[in-house]
């Protein structure tokens, strides 16, 4: 399995590409954790995920979270269907989708 990749594209603007999975999504919250400073919104592109599970699923919650606990936007584009679907398993659809205008 590759590993994920989170990189800055500028300000505010995240894309993370690669596997989102319980394997990878440890590792993705620690790195993760100084990214989210200083800006007062933050944009998650998620066009470049190539797998998705619960773990990921939650790893996005926790984003939110952070995000709730610093009063910044966290905002997440290019959804992969996969997670969306287990959102709405879930019963969080709507968190994600509100966060994202829509």
């Amino acid at each position: 399995m590759t590993a994920p990749v989170l990189r800055s594209e500028g300000p505010g603007q995240l894309a993370l590409s690669g596997p989102l999975v319980f394997a990878t999504a440890g590792d993705l919250l620690e790195a993760s954790r100084g990214m989210f400073a200083g800006d007062s919104g933050i944009s998650i592109d998620l066009g470049g995920v190539t797998k998705v599970d619960s773990a990921g699923l939650a790893l996005l919650l926790e984003w939110l979270r952070w995000g709730q606990a610093a009063s910044r936007t966290v905002r997440f584009t290019a959804l992969p269907e996969k997670l969306l679907a287990i959102a709405r398993l879930s019963g969080v659809e709507e968190m994600l989708v509100t966060v994202n205008g829509g």
